[in-house]
């Protein structure tokens, strides 16, 4: 079973950054494309940044030239370096495969933009 634990989430100002983490489990993942997905509560969750399997990365048209989707396959961990955040990028992260995979859904992590 692939577990994927997000962190790095927290309180933020406007404008300010941030970096979210997400270490996988198994390396079989990579083996995928792997995103970063956020989630307003009640709403669907939405891909806003992937990574192909050889390393091209996509954005959502709201986080391009803000946001950054890394990889250290060594350390078996995702990234996603959030700059220049707004109070619209507060919601609950997650990472995962593209598409998706149901079971590997984690506890995702908070963020929160607000003065």
């Amino acid at each position: 079973q692939v577990q994927l634990v997000e962190s790095g989430g927290g309180l933020v100002q406007p404008g300010g950054s941030l970096k979210l983490s997400c270490v996988a489990s198994s390396r079989g993942v990579w083996f995928y494309p792997m995103g970063w997905y956020r989630q307003v509560s009640g709403d669907q969750r939405e891909l806003v940044a992937r990574m192909t399997t050889g390393g091209k990365t996509n954005y959502e048209d709201s986080v391009k030239g803000r946001f950054t989707i890394s990889r250290d396959l060594a350390k078996n961990t995702l990234y996603l370096q959030m700059n220049s955040v707004k109070p619209e990028d507060t919601a609950v992260y997650y990472c995962n495969q593209d598409p998706p995979q149901n079971d590997y859904w984690g506890q995702g992590t908070q963020v929160t933009v607000s003065s």
